[in-house]
Parts: structure tokens; sequence; C-alpha cells
């Protein structure tokens, strides 16, 4: 058995293989309610095999979105909507999982498809909120600087986002805490400017992070594995760094988080990344080891040989397939043929799957 089709269990779930599908956007919400788009693009990934499919980043509050058309679960009707995506998940035998997040200072931007610029408020935007009033960059607004009263009420919107997502069906929570958003803004020594408690030192830039996890780590179910998405670099000098990374994943363990998705960048606009096959399974290394903690590595991980030597060579416990697997949703069914695993084909698709030829001696 391949390493890549081995199961994987983290508290009581079981994941039938380490195939995981990254959280993408989709930018296909009104009022951020999941549809039929979200069910086949979810399902789809769910029929070809993966161990666990992972919803796009879903705003915890109306301002938390990214654009005006991403996912939303503020509100129990958007919960209800995902009920029937997670349970069609789950009847093909992958575990339903969602990313929750807030977008802070990167927030009321256009879709991607139309530049994905920042939108005025007169044009359906609104005026983002950070910890410090430094805007993402030229021609983005400056966000309003978040006051104690802020912290306590988007603290609330996680922790009923966490909740609300258990109702919906998910068994796996991952909170994103990456890629320039608003926790990834408070770890960043260069998005926090803030000299109270929650900016300056690293454990103040910690505070508000961890604080986020602990509080739903309080109301997501114990026999459930909570995951966190991090930047373990935002590729800039000065900046926030896989030092800094890993020794967050420590105390995020400390609070029972069981799983670190490795990721990278996003602070900044022009930071030079040096981008390439597998380029960030350093970090996912790294953080295993120094932290002791299940990892995941994401990011232009194509081949089945590619994904399998990672695994065995113990650089990450499981890898996150984003752009692969919105090319190819059937990867799973190809990469098992290519490492000579006979994976179980849905009853649908049987007709189609090659007939394996044993091999001589």
């Amino acid at each position: 058995m391949a390493k890549l089709f081995s199961p994987l269990k983290l508290r009581g779930v079981v994941f039938k293989n380490r195939i995981f599908v990254s959280p993408m956007c989709q930018y296909s919400c009104d009022n951020g309610m999941p549809n039929d788009w979200h069910l086949v693009h979810l399902g789809t990934r769910a029929v070809g095999g993966a161990g666990l499919v992972i919803a796009e980043a879903t705003a915890v509050s109306p301002e938390g979105r990214i654009s005006p058309h991403d996912c939303g679960i503020w509100s129990d009707a958007q919960a209800d909507s995902f009920k029937s995506i997670t349970a069609f998940i789950e009847a093909q035998g992958a575990v339903p999982g969602i990313q929750i997040g807030h977008a802070g200072r990167k927030a009321a931007t256009d879709l991607p498809w139309r530049g994905g610029l920042p939108l005025p408020v007169e044009e359906n935007g609104w005026q983002p909120i950070a910890p410090s009033p430094v805007a993402f960059d030229k021609g983005y607004p400056l966000p309003r600087q978040m006051t104690e009263a802020d912290m306590d009420r988007i603290v609330d919107a996680f922790v009923k986002a966490a909740e609300r997502s258990y109702s919906a069906g998910f068994k796996v929570l991952e909170l994103h805490m990456a890629h320039g958003y608003l926790v990834h803004q408070f770890l960043s020594p260069i998005s926090n400017l803030r000299k109270d408690s929650w900016g300056g030192t690293l454990e103040n830039r910690q505070s508000f992070p961890l604080r986020v996890a602990a509080a739903i780590r309080k109301v997501w179910p114990d026999n459930l594995p909570l995951f966190v998405r991090i930047s373990c670099t935002d590729w800039i000098e000065n900046g926030w760094d896989l030092s800094q990374a890993t020794d967050f994943s420590g105390r995020l363990k400390q609070l029972g988080v069981d799983f670190i998705d490795c990721s990278s960048g996003g602070t900044v606009p022009d930071a030079k990344i040096p981008a390439g096959p597998g380029f960030q399974t350093v970090f996912s290394a790294a953080i295993r080891e120094a932290a002791g903690i299940e990892t995941g590595a994401v990011g232009l991980i194509t081949a089945p040989a590619q994904a399998e030597q990672l695994l065995v060579t113990e650089q990450a416990d499981a890898v996150l397939l984003g752009r692969e697997l919105l090319r190819s949703p059937y990867w799973p069914m190809i990469a098992a043929i290519d490492l000579g695993v006979d994976l179980e084909w849905p009853n649908q698709y049987k007709l189609a799957k090659p007939v394996r030829t044993p091999k001589n001696g």
C-alpha cells in the first residue's frame, strides 16, 4: 500500500487516504449562501476519491468576506444550505471539512476575473478592519484599526461559525490564519504595528490568534480534529518567518489543534516567492519535527510520485491539492493506478476503470 493511500486518524476521524482537497474560493455566492455550484464542485472531488474535502474560505461575518460573492456562515440559513453538500461528500466516503476566516484589510474586493481590485462603498464595497490602520497596497482603502470591542465581536463570530459548521455536518474545521487575512495580520510585524498588548513582541502578536483558537477548541467537539492553515513566512525581510511560525504551531498544539496546514505569503503584494514543485514542503517538514504536530504540505504538488515521496520521507502527513484538483477532479483515481494501488471506484464509473495487468515475475 502506498503511503498516499494509507489511512490517517486524527481524534475520532479516519481519513481513508492522505489526499486532501485544499480550500479554494469560488466567488459564486449570493449573500454568502452556498448553492448548486458548491455541491457539484465539492461533490465531484469527493467522487474523485479524495480523503478530505475542505470547503472554501467561509466568512464568519459579512465584513469578513474577501468579495461580496464569498461563502459565509454567519447565519443559520447558510449553515442549512451546506447540509446537502456535507451529506453528499460523506456518502462518497470522504470527510467534509470547512475553512472559516475573516479577510481583515484584504476584504471588499471585486471578483478575480474582473481584476480583483478593491470595491468602493458605492459599488457594493465596505470599509475593512485590521489590527493597524495600514492599507494592503496602493489603491486599497485604509482599514479601521480594531478596538477591544471589535476583537470580542470577531472572536464571538468565529465561535458561532464553528458551532454552525458542526450543525451543517462538517467533521473537520480549519481556521484560516494565513495569506495575509485578518488573523495572519495580527501575527505579522508587517501588518501589526500596535503598541498595546496585541502588538510588538511575538507573544503579543500571537495573543489574538491564540485567543481565537482556544475559544473554538472549547466549542468544537473533542472527537473532531481542528486544523489551522498558516503562512510559514511572509517572504519579506523583517516579516513573519518560519521560526515564529514554528513557535506559534507549538502553542496551537498545546491548545488542542491537531493539524497545521503549511502555506506561505499573502501579507504584501510584491513578495518574491520562489514558487516551484513542492516549494513549501520545507515548512511542513520543519514544523512537523520541531512542534511535534501533524502537518500538511500544499503548493505545486502535481505528480503522484512526488506526493508519495514527501509522505514517505516524512515531510508531511498529508498533501493538500488545489489547482491540480481543479484540472483533474479524479486525480486520486489516476494516482492510485500510477502507484499500483487497487482503489475502489464508484459503481457508476467502474466501466471506465483500467484493467491492471500483473507484471511478470
